[in-house]
């Protein structure tokens, strides 16, 4: 089991609900995939470095999880179908 942090980046005009569900998506997919969640911290809404999509704002969140190794590719090939998620990524975790 390895240690990732993953970060995501969500469209900012969602309703407060609407984000949520979205959250609980992206952690149900890492529970899913045999993950447990150790931490999740919510930046809030933060300027993007550079528009995407003619979108300058974004909803920052950073979920500190440990999986197997073969995970991350499964949770990134769902995070790229879900029309909320501007951009994302998952990073593995030095001991």
């Amino acid at each position: 089991m390895n240690k990732y942090e993953l970060g995501v980046v969500i469209m900012p005009g969602l309703e407060d609900d609407v984000y949520k569900a979205e959250m609980e998506r992206v952690q149900s997919l890492i529970a899913r995939f045999e993950g447990t969640i150790d931490k999740v911290d919510e930046w809030g809404r933060r300027k993007l470095a550079y528009p995407i999509n003619k979108i300058s704002e974004g909803i920052y969140t950073f979920i500190t999880f440990t999986a197997t190794p073969s995970a991350p590719k499964e949770i990134e090939d769902r995070l790229r179908i879900m029309e909320n998620v501007l951009r994302f990524l998952i990073i593995r975790l030095d001991d």
